[in-house]
């Protein structure tokens, strides 16, 4: 089972507050997460700041075309919850900090 993101609000840096289908509420910090040439203008600030909920996808996209998987975003968002290591485990996501 997928998840989807029903809303998402810039809160700094790089970092947004999402609300998932599932009723979760985290904040994600995508700085360490904007590698490659597609996430290359999302370093910019005001640029990253302007992202727009997709509700088809289910996630966060930007104008020129970046999004990331709504799953990836709930991983990084609840990674310490042990309650959510089993539905993140499902996506075949680990917490490989700890």
């Amino acid at each position: 089972m997928f998840t989807k993101i029903k809303k998402a609000q810039y809160i700094g840096d790089y970092k947004i507050k999402l609300l998932f289908e599932d009723g979760n509420e985290g904040i994600v910090d995508l700085s360490n997460s904007l590698e490659g040439k597609i996430f290359e203008s999302l370093k910019d600030k005001n640029f990253f700041a302007r992202f727009k909920l997709d509700e088809e996808l289910g996630t966060v996209v930007w104008e020129n075309g970046a999004d990331f998987a709504p799953e990836y975003l709930y991983y990084l968002a609840f990674k310490d919850r042990e309650d959510l290591q089993k539905k993140i485990r499902q996506w075949h996501f680990e917490n490989k900090e700890g």
